[in-house]
């Protein structure tokens, strides 16, 4: 398990729904072939409204920012695990939220691309895009690292396991839970 994560981030407010992380019109991509991973990773948040800061850096596949942190309700909308999969593959490593989707943190976990990670305290309001954070899984807390603030966030528990693992499938056969092919 990945127990420090940190970097820059990119705050969203409340209910980011899929359409946003990933449009409808994307589907149809195939990200388990090396091609269509990586043109998910440049279309990662492809709905932001105009005018919402650049999500992808100058290259256009990447994320500068490998948290996402916002508010209530992430990933609301639809049953996308194509909308995770763009999210990791452009780089982002854990998104910290007051709250999730069921479905959207249901995805992160399976597929191992993200780490979904709560905290009751409202950071998106508190935070700024390209303000540095370090979280830590083990103390279960949060640093703002330009003011040494911090905040509690929820015990990820085994699910940080599996997201390290490379999801449930993953897990499992690391863990002997299923055979290995």
């Amino acid at each position: 398990m990945k127990n420090i994560i940190s970097g820059t981030v990119y705050v969203l407010g409340d209910n980011i729904d899929t359409d946003q992380i990933l449009t409808a019109e994307y589907l149809k991509v195939n990200p388990s072939t090396p091609e269509g991973y990586a043109q998910l990773a440049g279309l990662a948040m492809c709905g932001l409204p105009e005018g919402a800061l650049p999500f992808l850096d100058a290259s256009g596949q990447r994320t500068a920012h490998p948290i996402i942190v916002a508010g209530k309700n992430f990933g609301c909308g639809s049953s996308r695990e194509h909308a995770v999969i763009a999210l990791g593959a452009a780089g982002v490593q854990a998104v910290l939220a007051q709250s999730y989707a069921r479905i959207f943190f249901r995805n992160c976990v399976a597929t191992g691309e993200v780490l979904p990670l709560a905290s009751a305290t409202r950071l998106c309001d508190r935070l700024r895009t390209g303000d540095r954070v370090e979280i830590d899984n083990d103390a279960q807390t949060v640093t703002l690292l330009d003011s040494g603030e911090t905040a509690a966030i929820d015990p990820a528990g085994e699910l940080a396991n599996i997201v390290a693992a490379g999801g449930l499938f993953a897990y499992a056969r690391a863990s002997g839970r299923i055979k290995s092919a």
